[in-house]
């Protein structure tokens, strides 16, 4: 009878321990410290690439203002089969900002933890120079496919017939996520919705900073695109690719600023994709810089 008892309180121990790593707690990204910089980048120590690990198979990546301004966020979500990566970051050479090799440390160590091979995904949220800048540390690896920048290219990826207007759902194995068409700061911008952490990322369409707008009729029909779509699904945060805002209501960093010491906080709720819905639309047709606590529509042409 002690046998079995013990057995028994043995047995629920490993339950419980394999529950506490499918059910990890999650980050609190309000509270989320991000490395930001130095005022003299010769004396920063800072890695080249922050890793903070948002729950059991998410992780979000940062890399290092001192290695480039505009220090872009990249997010890893891991799902039972596949696993997709949004952006490669602002640099190329693997001396300086080793991506492929971090992303792919964490995949083995999950490989190894879950005896699978998963196959890696690089997505990006759009077509621009710092966020695709490392895609050669990816093209040719094993298990690893980049998709391709272009809207046509995109869409026949993920099976999207009627792009801008269609929404695809893809499926990590056990893992679903919706991929949204959003032009209008790029022609290839898109948006990641994923159900298990209702996280929503949104690239540099929305982020703290400067919401560069180069098609004004397709961002506003985005970013009403986004407030549909989030009528249906719950969102914890929204995460976009930058911080350029400070903790100063309004108050953003200068261009090519490469120390951030007072940051607005990274996530966005739907509170606030609801005030740049409704100032479009107040604004109207007609393209207008207009600045807000949190973000600053900027149209560039």
């Amino acid at each position: 009878m002690q046998r079995f008892k013990l057995r028994s309180f043995i047995t629920a121990l490993a339950l419980l321990a394999i529950c506490s790593v499918s059910f990890a707690q999650s980050v609190n990204l309000e509270e989320q410290k991000w490395i930001h910089g130095s005022a003299d980048c010769s004396v920063n120590t800072d890695d080249p690439i922050q890793i903070v690990q948002y729950n059991s198979n998410t992780w979000i990546l940062r890399q290092n203002k001192c290695t480039h301004f505009e220090a872009p966020f990249m997010y890893l979500f891991l799902g039972k089969e596949k696993a997709l990566l949004t952006d490669t970051g602002a640099t190329k050479e693997q001396e300086k900002f080793p991506l492929y090799k971090t992303v792919r440390r964490l995949i083995d160590n999950w490989d190894k933890e879950h005896n699978t091979s998963m196959e890696l995904v690089v997505l990006h949220t759009h077509n621009h120079g710092d966020h695709k800048a490392a895609d050669a540390q990816f093209n040719g690896k094993a298990r690893t496919t980049v998709v391709g920048l272009q809207p046509e290219e995109v869409a026949s990826f993920f099976y999207i017939n009627n792009w801008p207007d269609e929404n695809v759902t893809v499926d990590l194995g056990g893992r679903k996520l919706d991929i949204i068409p959003i032009p209008g700061h790029q022609e290839s911008s898109v948006a990641v919705y994923d159900r298990n952490t209702q996280i929503m990322l949104t690239g540099d369409t929305f982020y703290p900073g400067r919401l560069y707008v180069a098609d004004w009729a397709s961002f506003r029909s985005s970013i009403s695109k986004l407030v549909a779509f989030a009528a249906d699904n719950p969102i914890k945060y929204i995460l976009g690719n930058h911080i350029e805002m400070s903790v100063n209501d309004g108050k953003d960093y200068p261009m090519g600023s490469k120390y951030h010491p007072q940051e607005q906080k990274l996530p966005l709720y739907l509170t606030d994709l609801k005030e740049l819905h409704e100032a479009l639309n107040k604004i109207g047709d007609t393209p207008k810089r207009d600045i807000h606590d949190k973000f600053i529509i900027f149209p560039v042409r």
